[in-house]
Order: structure tokens, then sequence, then C-alpha cells
């Protein structure tokens, strides 16, 4: 039986004392925390960590710990009802005193788990900890199962932030004003953007192991889990939308594409795909609710690293690849997004609602050096700001920085030209 065992204290990454510091809050209280995230992204080893962390700080008792790994092949017949068995052998074997820590790995391999937590949740003095590949943990079955008794923490692939601190580059309020820390930032961003966020991937430099990642993902939590029988389908789809990170596509178009009977054929692929965290849809933001669901979505990538990685292009777009950063970041810094369209039809990339405010609107450019695309990015920001009165504007660039004075229709503003490395360090 696969007990966690007291063994030598690991080194935590900055990601792992990110995740220790929420942590803190959580092992106080009784609800469930469900990590989630997509494979890879280093949800086992936080939650190794936070067992390593009970053990050497906390003073918890090694036999009030159980650690179960279920991607391991040896649970490949385990079923619901295996749980209660299992646990009161535990109790029998380790003989735990007070309260038990339960940390469950990859539960969604196992139909009916929610229902046995619950169980334990209501009647066991025990803090239960769950992680999933599958963002379907959370749903709407799921969380009236779980009403009230439950939290959710998303990891994601490294920010720029996290790949620095892992590579021991400290940033404070000075660092980007010298010049040699400067130059070093910005020769790790270049490194950063070939290898993408996956910590593996950081920590060994072998981007090779993306390709594999995403044969993971594809075959183990998408084909094999939601029944997929035409793989040809899935894979055409996934590579078609890997070349073409944060472009507008409508059902209908994918529906040509890879050459399916049905746009719900397509919609079920894509809801597939967001379940796993590899690619996301973002909507257009219209006040209208009706105008806002028949327009196409932009879909984004995980990483855009294993994006290029499987997308077979021979010339990088780098202005979409630095879109699909920003996005991701955005979604890091849990904002509410849309992209949008003005009544003269430009387009702007980002759109950051709070409440019923709109806060910012983000263009991202790889060059501002052309005259005429200077001037289109620049007029859909006055358009936004005229129309749906944004607070910010803001262009991200590769290597450009101004702030550039414009007039809008109410008076005159604005708009701040920063390089994405900067942007990235918030």
């Amino acid at each position: 039986m696969p007990f966690l065992k007291k063994g030598k204290k690991c080194q935590p990454s900055s990601r792992e004392l990110i995740g220790l510091i929420t942590f803190a809050g959580h092992l106080t209280q009784r609800e469930i925390l469900i990590i989630t995230g997509v494979r890879r992204s280093g949800k086992s080893s936080l939650m190794k960590l936070v067992c390593d962390d009970l053990l050497n700080s906390k003073d918890v008792l090694e036999n009030n710990i159980l650690y179960l790994n279920f991607e391991d092949e040896r649970f490949i017949p385990f079923t619901f009802q295996d749980f209660e068995p299992l646990y009161e052998t535990f109790i029998e074997l380790e003989n735990p005193q007070g309260r038990i820590y339960l940390f469950l790995d990859e539960i969604q391999n196992v139909g009916g788990w929610e229902k046995w937590l619950n169980r334990l949740y209501e009647f066991e003095n025990v803090k239960i900890f769950a992680t999933g590949s599958n963002a379907s943990l959370l749903s709407s079955e799921i969380s009236t199962a779980l009403t009230g008794r439950n939290r959710q923490i998303v990891t994601w692939p490294f920010s720029l932030r996290e790949f620095l601190t892992m590579k021991g580059v400290i940033i404070d309020a000075k660092s980007l004003y010298k010049r040699q820390k400067k130059v070093e930032i910005k020769r790790l961003f270049r490194e950063y953007l070939e290898s993408g966020g996956f910590p593996e991937v950081l920590k060994t430099g072998d981007t090779t192991l993306l390709e594999q990642y995403y044969k993971d993902i594809i075959y183990r939590d998408v084909i094999a889990r939601y029944g997929i029988k035409n793989i040809k389908e899935i894979k055409e789809l996934t590579l078609f939308l890997a070349a073409n990170p944060g472009t507008a596509q409508s059902y209908k178009n994918m529906q040509r594409i890879i050459g399916v009977r049905s746009q719900n054929t397509v919609k079920n692929y894509l809801e597939a795909l967001n379940d796993v965290y590899l690619f996301f849809p973002m909507d257009l933001f219209d006040y209208s609710l009706k105008r806002q669901i028949y327009n196409p979505s932009k879909i984004y990538c995980i990483d855009a690293a294993l994006s290029n990685s499987i997308s077979f292009k021979f010339s990088r777009n780098m202005g979409h690849i630095y879109e699909n950063i920003v996005f991701l970041e955005l979604l890091r810094r849990n904002k509410e997004l849309y992209y949008w369209k003005s009544k003269k039809g430009r387009e702007v990339d980002f759109i950051i609602k709070e409440g019923l405010n709109i806060t910012e609107a983000i263009q991202v450019c790889y060059s501002l050096e052309d005259e005429r695309t200077r001037q289109r990015e620049m007029q859909a920001l006055i358009e936004v700001k005229d129309e749906l009165r944004a607070e910010r504007l803001t262009v991200i660039t590769d290597d450009e920085e101004s702030t550039v004075s414009v007039e809008f229709s109410r008076g005159h503003g604005e708009i701040n030209i920063i390089p994405l490395w900067k942007w990235l360090l918030g």
C-alpha cells in the first residue's frame, strides 16, 4: 500500500514556497482542498512538499498521513467501493492519533470519489487534499456533492518571475533600472520564450519533453477519459489550434478544417481540451449576451513553447506567441478576460473587466516600428476608450517603451507602451 514515508527533506523552489504560503491558511480549515491544473505543472510536487512540511515543521506524526497516487498502475482496478476498505486498513495498520491528513493524487481516475470524500468530511477528523488534471473536478455535479466543503487552487506553468527566481535572479524595485541586471533578465527572457513554463523542462533544458507532455495529455487525459474514438480528428484540431494561437475560431470553420460531420463534435472536443487545461477559449465582450455567445472565441494554449513545439510551422508569428504569454499571465492574475471589436471593426486583444467596469484594454504587438501598424493599434485603443471608457490603455511590445499622449472624444489621455518582459514582472 503506497503510504507516504518520511525521507530526506526536500528543498522547496519558489513555486513551492508560494504554494506553502497558500496552503498555510488552508491547513487549519476543514474544507477539502482541490488542486487542479495541467499535467506536469507541479501539483504532485506541491502536495509532497506539504507532507514534508507537516512532518518537519508542524510536528504531525508519520502515522497520521496517508498519501495515495492514483496514477500508480496498481490502482487500475480500483473503484469507489475500495475507498472504505483501504481507509479502514490504514487506520488498523497505522493507528493514527488525532487529525488525519489525506492526500489523493490524480483522484479523477476513480469515479464516485467525491461522495466518499463528502462522507469523510462529515464524520471524520480528517483534512483532505486532492489533485487532478481536469477542470471537471469542480463540475456542477461535484460542486453539488461538495457544496460549501471545498476550496480550489490552480497550478499554472511557471511565470517569468518564478523562472527568474529558479535561476537565482531576485527582482526588486531597482532591478529593472540596473543595466547589468536588465541585460541578464532580457537574456533569460529569451530562454523562457524557448522553454516555456513547465518545471521539468526549465530544470533540464530539454524542450523535447514538451511533445511527450502533449501526447500524455491527448492520449491519457482526453482520448482515454472521454472515450474519443476518432483520434485523427482530435489530433488535427489540437495541431490546428497550436498553429493559430489567439485567433478567433468559429465552430463551423473548425468543423470544415478537421472534417467532422457536426459542429457539436467540435464543441465537445473543445470542452474536453479546456477541461484538461490544454486550450482555453476567450469570448468577445459585448453588452448583448446574445451577440457575445454567437461570436467566435479566441483560443490559447496552456504554454506557448508547447504550442510552438507541436504546431509544425516553419516560421513563428511572434505577435501571437507574445499574445498567448500575456493571456496566461492574466489568468495567473485571476482576471476576467475578453477580446473586443469596435463599431468600425478594429480589434483589441484583451479587455479586463472588474465588476461593471472595464479597468484596462491591452494590445499585444511585437513591434510598432511600422507606422501603419502603430496607427492601427493606437486607434483601436482610442475607440475602446471612447466606447467602453476603459480606465487604462496598454500596448505590450518586444522591447519598445514610452508613454504616448492621445486625444479621445471626452478629452485627452495616455497610452502606455511597455516591453513584454517588463510587463510580466509586474
